[in-house]
């Protein structure tokens, strides 16, 4: 995620409340009460990775007086060099020739090699005047000039006196003259003097040495006045040839000052301007001239009042904020150093840093604050240079059984040529071919390069390292006509960069979950593998875990591995971290480091879920289009619940409380609004009845009492359709619902019901739509609600979580590795039952022993109250095969285990919901073309997106029934790959993913 770096500075005060605003005037982030004993307030916020593009805003509120600062998000690649042109500033049109330097240097100092086009463009300009020409082409006309001079008697006169100018003077110096006649009038003259910009507190600062390679240990020489707090930040230079202008100094902080110089004196006694003339300001406040004389003895002008200089209005502009070495090359920032440092009684200090990785010139700003007052360094900078390094060129991925020919380019920028040996490090999760030549030795002279190769073929699956090295070696040999030298500093570059090495097939997996609650029970386990199974691609682990939600709890930030597109599967990803945290909590098992990592969460899915709001409060799926009213309840009790861990603008669910009451109809019912995606919901969220009750226990879970108006009512409106209820899902929905109400027969009434068609089995039990129905999603949620209904209770008694207990081992079964399932609102409100089940079972006592074995191996682990939250996890050799499993424990324990076996097979082609075609087609002379998102396709509404590991997705809004829809995708190949497989495209339904589809589709260079 992008990070927000600023600095606060009041020299006055502590209390800084600080609010930051997206572009569309959300507030995304606040802080209150930050003090600070050093007068600088450092602050940062994490931007979520898909923050709208545009302009954002900071304030800073000191009592009553307030700064805004505004900097841009954007998505951009970093120059790497920086284009200057010299040309005349004007050119008579009688000269045949322009002439213009233009010159191209990388921010690491060097010239860049390469051919400039310049256009030389004059503006076109045409006007046309209507009516005939009245005016003759050639005028002449004899003028007369008279000059009248005006003469009076000069009284001359001259005084010189010296002015001491101090720093507290800049910038501007007011010397004014004046003289009282015998006439008793005032004459007076005023003369500005500039003075330099300087600060009371001197401070400087100099990188020690000024030039380093990357990775080496370098030293910032501060100085400044004793006890300074000084803020240091350094940025890499091609960030300010992006956007430049954006340095801190001397001319930024004087033009904060309120006041600079004084003006606006009365229009018959002010000065001419030198230039354009000024009309004076008016309604100025009146001062007298008396206030100024009044302290030398002319006591007789004190009754002559006279218009005085008054404050300008000043329109403040925004800124910003040895020996021998090997280096590794690996870390690659933007910003470097952005920390705080304090200046002893010494007046100086040594910042010890190390230089990142990156080729460049480091730019450094540095102010300081003491008693004395601020002070600015002046700017330094650090050039980050390598005689020469490494360039490693290779694709993010490829598939198994493909190769690909790996480029090592080195590039001398020494003065003297010298003898280069490059060496790819060993490993055994590849092989390396050697090229043709097979030379990997070769003299490079200044400023050149050379491009070493290899063929590599991967060996394992998953992710490996490939590290090159190449080193500048002693050496005999004579490079054009001289003898090769080794470089002092930097003679090493090290290299390394991953490949992810994939199978390229369908990748399947067998999930088994056991709850065991007891002390001592065993189970039986087969791991079995389906016969079209890709060799080698088997692979299964065993996993045992003490909690229940432990499993969501490792993998916080994926439970559903599924893409985040929308507004309904962001707010889906973020819910569940609001009722883990509330688990955690309320069992006194929350740590720092729990809570650090999923408020992180929080706040990234509340500014994201902000993209999907409307001005209005409502949200829809995807951000444009009739505001949801499902989606809106939704984000409204989430953020409600989420304002406990990170900051919510009060505002946001304000607005959106309100939209979803101006959709209540007068019998009570809410009224529905927007298109619902989950087409699985069929009688559920789909009519009134059921938008009501959800609607209706948002507001309950948010602490709204019943006898609120909008919620008594919303009860009225679901009492009145109880004898009406045809569907599973609207009546565990509504026990719900009026479980949180406390109205118990209502209650009793829907669970009996349930109970009726409940489906049970094995010592489980758990409800589905209908008897046809095949949706695990939605089996999952009405049980999940069923479960929040019989816990939701003034008193839950032992058959009451006997109940549940069968509930949760159903549940459990259901999950899916990483503690989620299949879809978005299944997993919400499965998560919230668990958590809500977890803290009503939850023991501080208690132990376990999980033992897992079969005829090839064994494995033990040990459960209790210090690690029940600690993910274990063994691979399992024996696949496929037979396990037992056996829980021995002292007390009752909830001991949570898991077996997952992961495998490939061939792409399946047969598919009865959704069909998908590929065709390929391109010319294999040259690159064809890449552009994403180019997702070309008229009348259906897409939304493009990139994951993060380079696939392409694409959230289809609507699918139109018996009508094949056509889209162009656009690849580029940008290395070339030999035996190059076929890749798999596919199609599912984001709720039902049992729905899909998938197909092949090959390169056509192969």
């Amino acid at each position: 995620p992008l990070t927000v770096n600023f600095r606060v500075v009041t020299l006055d005060a502590n209390f800084v409340p600080l609010t930051q605003e997206d572009n569309k005037g959300n507030r995304i982030g606040q802080w209150t009460n930050v003090s600070s004993p050093g007068l600088i307030v450092q602050l940062s916020h994490k931007l979520n990775p898909e923050a709208p593009e545009g302009q954002y805003i900071l304030k800073a509120n000191i009592g009553d007086k307030s700064i805004t600062r505004h900097f841009k998000v954007k998505k951009y690649v970093l120059p790497r060099f920086e284009i200057t042109v010299k040309r005349p500033e004007e050119q008579s049109v009688g000269e045949e020739e322009l002439k213009i330097e233009v010159c191209g240097k990388y921010t690491y100092g060097q010239p860049v090699p390469g051919k400039a086009l310049v256009q030389v463009c004059r503006k076109f300009k045409r006007n046309f005047d209507r009516g005939a020409a009245m005016i003759s082409p050639c005028l002449v006309e004899t003028v007369e000039v008279f000059e009248v001079k005006e003469s009076k008697k000069l009284i001359e006169g001259k005084v010189s006196f010296r002015l001491s100018v101090d720093v507290g003077l800049a910038p501007v110096v007011q010397v004014l003259v004046y003289c009282v006649l015998p006439s008793e009038n005032v004459i007076a003259a005023s003369k500005n003097f500039n003075v330099e910009k300087c600060f009371r507190n001197k401070v400087s600062l100099q990188f020690s040495p000024t030039e380093a390679v990357p990775g080496e240990e370098n030293t910032l020489q501060l100085s400044a006045q004793p006890g300074s707090l000084c803020g240091l930040s350094a940025v890499d230079q091609s960030v300010f040839i992006m956007e430049p202008g954006k340095r801190l100094n001397a001319d930024e902080v004087f033009n904060l000052l309120p006041v600079k110089s004084m003006s606006g004196y009365s229009y018959e006694v002010e000065d001419r301007q030198d230039c354009l003339y000024i009309r004076p300001r008016r309604n100025a406040r009146i001062d007298h001239v008396y206030d100024a004389i009044k302290v030398t003895d002319c006591q007789i002008y004190a009754h002559i009042s006279f218009d005085s200089p008054a404050r300008q209005r000043l329109d403040v502009a925004g800124h910003a904020a040895s020996g021998s070495i090997e280096t590794v090359r690996k870390f690659f920032p933007e910003t470097w150093i952005w920390q705080l440092a304090e200046v002893g009684d010494s007046g100086s200090a040594q910042v010890p840093v190390t230089v990142p990785d990156t080729i460049t010139t480091w730019e450094m700003d540095t102010f300081c604050l003491s008693s004395k007052g601020l002070g600015v360094a002046p700017p330094a900078q650090l050039r980050v240079f390598q005689p020469f390094f490494l360039e490693l060129s290779l694709p993010y991925s490829i598939i198994r059984g493909e190769e690909f020919e790996l480029k090592a380019t080195v590039f001398n920028y020494l003065s003297k040529c010298i003898m280069v040996k490059v060496t790819p490090a060993p490993s055994s999760h590849y092989i390396l071919k050697a090229s043709s030549d097979g030379k990997y030795s070769s003299c490079l002279c200044a400023n050149g390069r050379k491009t070493f190769k290899w063929t590599l073929v991967p060996s394992v699956l998953g992710v490996l390292n490939v590290t090159v090295s190449a080193e500048a070696e002693q050496s005999q040999t004579v490079c054009d006509n001289e003898i090769v030298s080794v470089p002092e500093r930097g003679r090493i570059d090290t290299v390394t960069r991953s490949l992810l090495v994939q199978v390229g097939n369908k990748l399947s997996r067998l999930l088994l979950h056991v709850c065991f609650t007891g002390n001592s029970v065993s189970e039986e386990m087969e791991l079995v593998l389906p016969e079209d199974v890709i060799e080698g691609s088997a692979r299964a682990s065993f996993s045992v875990l003490g909690d229940i939600l432990g499993r969501a709890l490792k993998n916080i930030d994926g439970l559903l591995k599924m893409p985040y597109g929308c507004g309904e599967q962001n707010i889906a990803i973020l819910s569940p971290n609001i009722y883990i945290l509330q688990y955690l909590e309320n069992t006194g098992q929350l740590t720092a480091a729990i809570r650090e990592r999923a408020t992180g969460f929080l706040k990234s899915g509340y500014q994201r879920q902000l993209n999907y709001k409307h001005f209005n409060g409502a949200y829809s799926t995807f951000g444009r289009g009739e505001g949801n009213t499902w989606l809106s309840a939704f984000v409204l009790r989430t953020f409600g619940k989420a304002q406990s861990y990170i900051f919510i603008d009060p505002q946001n669910i304000e607005t959106t409380k309100k939209w979803l009451i101006s959709n209540q109809r007068p019998d009570g019912c809410f009224i529905r609004q927007g298109r619902l995606f989950n087409n699985r919901m069929k009688g559920g969220v789909n009519d009134d009845v059921t938008m009501t009750a959800y609607i209706t226990a948002s507001l309950l879970e948010l602490g709204h009492k019943v006898k609120d108006p909008v919620v008594s009512k919303g009860l009225s409106c679901l009492k009145s359709s109880i004898g009406n209820l045809t569907n599973t899902y609207a009546t565990a929905l509504l026990a719900y619902t009026f479980s949180l109400a406390g109205e118990h027969d209502v209650r009793e009434q829907l669970l009996k019901k349930l109970d009726s068609v409940a489906i049970s089995g094995d010592g489980r039990l758990h409800w589905s739509q209908s008897a046809s129905d095949d949706s695990d999603s939605l089996s999952v949620e009405i049980s999940s609600y069923v479960l929040l209904a019989v816990l939701t209770t003034a008193e839950v008694t032992a058959t009451d979580l006997g109940y549940a207990n069968r509930i949760v081992s159903w549940l459990v079964r259901q999950q899916n590795p990483y503690g989620g399932y299949s879809s978005t609102q299944d997993t919400v409100v499965a998560l919230q039952a668990l958590a809500l089940y977890s803290t009503k079972v939850f023991s501080s006592d208690g132990s376990s022993t999980v033992t897992v074995k079969s005829d090839k191996e064994s494995h033990d682990f040990d459960v209790n109250q210090d690690n029940k939250l600690l993910y274990q996890e063994r691979p399992l050799q024996d696949v496929p095969g037979k396990y037992s499993i056996s829980v021995k424990g002292s007390t009752c324990v909830s001991v949570q285990v898991s077996a997952a076996l992961f495998y490939n097979i061939p792409t399946p082609t047969e598919n009865n919901t959704l069909s998908i075609e590929a065709k390929t087609d391109g010319n294999c002379t040259k690159s064809f073309g890449y552009s994403l998102p180019i997702l070309q396709q008229t009348g259906t509404k897409t939304v493009p997106k990139t994951s993060d590991d380079g696939t392409f997705l694409a959230c289809v809004q609507q699918v139109p029934r018996n009508s094949p829809i056509n889209y162009q995708l656009l690849i580029k190949q940008v290395l070339p790959v030999k035996n190059l497989k076929p890749a798999v495209i596919k199609v599912y339904d984001y709720y039902q993913t049992s729905d899909q589809s998938e197909t092949e589709y090959s390169s056509p260079c192969v």
